[in-house]
């Protein structure tokens, strides 16, 4: 089954074409150089950004793949979460493309497709699993207990962990995408010289705060301002770092153990962080604890993790029609 899949919650447009696991094309028109200019995403350009791109990307990957619009078997997209603005660009083009090949329409939720990025090159990986799901917009601990079917055990009260990576490397001053240059020019963390908190929340055994961690280096770097003095900005970013993977990885691994699992996956735009990969490959190891990652390039936003998670949707049953619209915010269950 051939899947023509689009993606456009964000600041990529990006189309790919898929059968069942295997990529046969991954196109993705990335805006980051426009947005860096006023230090992250623009939802207005995002929108008229991917309304200009849309369709030479899809054409892009169906040239890509050696096919046509005729060889597909379905058009796949994500609907929901993201900008609404720039979901609905992709919501309606692929709904069009449906109409006009007679060709069945699946939605994919986007936090579903960061999990199946994992299938892409781990064959072996299957349901049920325990899935952390770290991005700029989410942090979600959810067991996948089937391919369509998941229970979230816990998630963030505020910020997502990958908005603290961004924000604090904003106000470092660091260029966009933040997170991304603060885990390249981080150093060695030290928590002596930079005291940053472990925020806690008083209820939610695997619920997540990040807010208090990113209150605190803006006022670090504000305060440092006031008085006339440097801050170490890449020992800043290890300690940021540090604190952000102690958090995740405390729960991840007491959530593991409590309910006896034995396969974790990450997923999300950071799954990429290097400490992240290190730390919890050092951590699984002894507990023997299988862990699996997507490819660094299938981290951020792409079609070809549509696509992989579209074929068990349909399978499914899940299709849509022409009343399909984009969704803001919708959770994963």
């Amino acid at each position: 089954m051939k899947i023509l899949a689009i993606e456009s919650s964000c600041d990529e447009t990006a189309a790919a074409v898929t059968e069942e696991r295997q990529v046969l094309s991954s196109i993705v028109s990335t805006q980051i150089a426009e947005h860096r200019i006023y230090g992250g995403v623009v939802p207005e350009i995002a929108s008229r950004r991917h309304t200009e791109a849309i369709s030479a990307v899809c054409s892009d990957a169906l040239a890509a793949a050696g096919i046509t619009y005729s060889d597909i078997d379905a058009v796949a997209v994500t609907f929901a979460p993201g900008l609404i603005g720039a979901l609905l660009v992709g919501v309606n083009f692929a709904k069009g493309l449906s109409l006009a090949l007679n060709k069945p329409l699946i939605p994919v939720h986007h936090l579903r497709s960061h999990i199946a990025a994992n299938y892409i090159h781990n064959p072996e990986l299957k349901p049920p699993f325990l899935c952390l799901l770290v991005s700029g917009g989410n942090t979600v601990l959810a067991e996948v207990t089937d391919y369509t079917k998941f229970k979230i055990l816990g998630g963030t009260r505020d910020d997502a962990a990958g908005e603290c990576f961004d924000k604090t490397a904003r106000a470092m001053g660091l260029a966009y995408p933040g997170g991304v240059t603060l885990d390249k020019i981080a150093t060695k963390a030290d928590p002596k010289k930079y005291p940053l908190p472990f925020p806690k929340v008083s209820s939610g055994e695997f619920d997540f705060s990040f807010s208090g961690l990113k209150t605190a280096v803006v006022n670090l770097v504000n305060h440092s301002a006031q008085k006339g003095e440097e801050i170490d900005v890449p020992v800043v970013c290890a300690t940021v770092r540090q604190r952000v993977c102690d958090m995740l990885i405390d729960k991840t691994l007491k959530a593991a153990e409590k309910y006896g699992y034995k396969t974790l996956a990450v997923a999300g735009g950071v799954s990429a962080n290097s400490e992240l990969r290190t730390r919890l490959a050092d951590e699984c190891r002894p507990k023997g604890i299988s862990l699996y990652f997507p490819e660094l390039k299938y981290c951020g936003d792409n079609a070809a993790m549509v696509g992989v998670q579209a074929f068990y949707e349909f399978k499914d049953g899940n299709i849509g029609d022409s009343s399909l619209n984009a969704a803001a915010t919708i959770p994963i269950d």
